[in-house]
């Protein structure tokens, strides 16, 4: 693809600093134009691992584009020009190097040097994602942590999915899974050769050996309960997963032994651990008590409060305290740039998230002050 006109634009820095009038904490909005804006998803870095560079999407030209807010100097550039962009497939590269993302029925890395677009697989007429709007239909993708790995899911048909592998170094593509669905996949942080994946909501947590073997459910959810598991992520330095029980809290699942353990009981929404697994932070509804961190080692009772996006956290599924989806199908309507989506920097000592407090979604940084 020839570079556009946009691609390459640098803007002036947008941030700006506002008080959180409950916590009192210093909340430097970073974006500012009046369009949405929004981080990759909670679970997916928004920074490479130096934080030369913060990366968001942005759909102030009329598409949402890739941009990055360079740390330094604040400066903001635009990183794609395209009509065709998967806005919540963008996972950074842990070294700083390149972007990976989807766009149409490809695969795609930018390099962050010459801003040169390289076509890693080209998946024809494959539509990529689900229909909708969560799940399986936002076609996110993982990356793994040494940047040797990208697994990308892509909707095969009405009635499959494939879960593709990409080695990064060679552009070798090999097809690992093929199932109903799959959604939400994502790389264990210390092991390049597990991954986990999210299944149909009533079968919902699965893991995956890199090479295809071994697939396998770790948790069978309490049907007499209508449990909602949703939201999941890796606990680093255990091969354990993390996951919401909607709106009870978070459960740890040991993928090996099927261990379960309480982890905290309050209205966790999306949950994201620190990289030495000893901080996880969340977004809240239903009520909305605003961002919350808590120490996901032991059970926990109780968590600090951190700031109040004040975002409009859209999606009346969610207003339940069981799986809606058990009572028979559900109209969602959920833009996932109305939900916070909170994640920790590399270093741990920031929180990234999303708000649409001012009608428009801007994307946000906090510092930790005990960080």
């Amino acid at each position: 693809m020839s570079r556009g006109l946009s691609k390459g634009k640098t803007y002036p820095s947008e941030a700006t600093t506002r008080i959180d009038s409950k916590t009192g904490i210093a909340i430097r909005q970073v974006t500012g134009h009046p369009s949405v804006q929004h981080h990759p998803f909670y679970y997916l870095p928004a920074y490479d691992d130096a934080m030369q560079w913060l990366f968001f999407v942005s759909h102030r030209t009329g598409n949402p584009q890739i941009f990055t807010e360079e740390r330094e100097s604040k400066k903001l550039i635009q990183l794609t020009d395209r009509q065709d962009l998967n806005e919540w497939s963008v996972h950074p590269a842990h070294d700083g190097t390149h972007i990976y993302f989807t766009a149409g029925a490809r695969a795609l890395r930018l390099s962050l040097e010459t801003l040169k677009e390289e076509v890693m697989a080209d998946f024809g007429d494959s539509p990529m994602r689900e229909k909708g709007m969560v799940g399986a239909a936002m076609g996110t993708t993982t990356l793994s942590r040494d940047d040797k790995w990208w697994a990308i899911p892509v909707k095969i048909g009405e009635e499959a999915s494939q879960l593709k592998i990409i080695e990064t170094g060679t552009g070798r593509v090999e097809t690992i899974l093929e199932r109903d669905t799959i959604g939400h996949p994502q790389f264990h942080p210390d092991d390049s050769s597990l991954l986990r994946y999210a299944g149909p909501f009533y079968e919902r947590m699965w893991i995956i050996q890199r090479d295809g073997s071994n697939n396998r459910l770790v948790y069978k959810r309490d049907t007499s309960k209508k449990e909602w598991i949703v939201h999941e992520t890796w606990m680093p330095g255990r091969r354990e997963l993390l996951t919401t029980c909607w709106p009870h809290g978070v459960i740890g699942v040991h993928v090996d032994s099927g261990e379960v353990r309480r982890v905290a009981s309050f209205n966790i929404w999306h949950p994201m651990v620190d990289r030495a697994g000893t901080r996880m932070v969340t977004d809240t509804r239903n009520p909305d008590i605003g961002l919350r961190i808590f120490d996901p080692r032991i059970e926990q009772g109780d968590s600090q409060e951190l700031c109040y996006p004040e975002a409009s956290n859209a999606g009346e599924h969610w207003n339940t305290d069981h799986c809606p989806y058990d009572d028979g199908p559900v109209q969602v309507y959920a833009p996932q740039h109305t939900h916070p989506h909170p994640n920790f920097s590399p270093d741990g000592r920031q929180i990234v998230f999303t708000t649409d407090r001012t009608g428009h979604a801007q994307v946000c940084e906090v510092v930790l002050e005990d960080a």
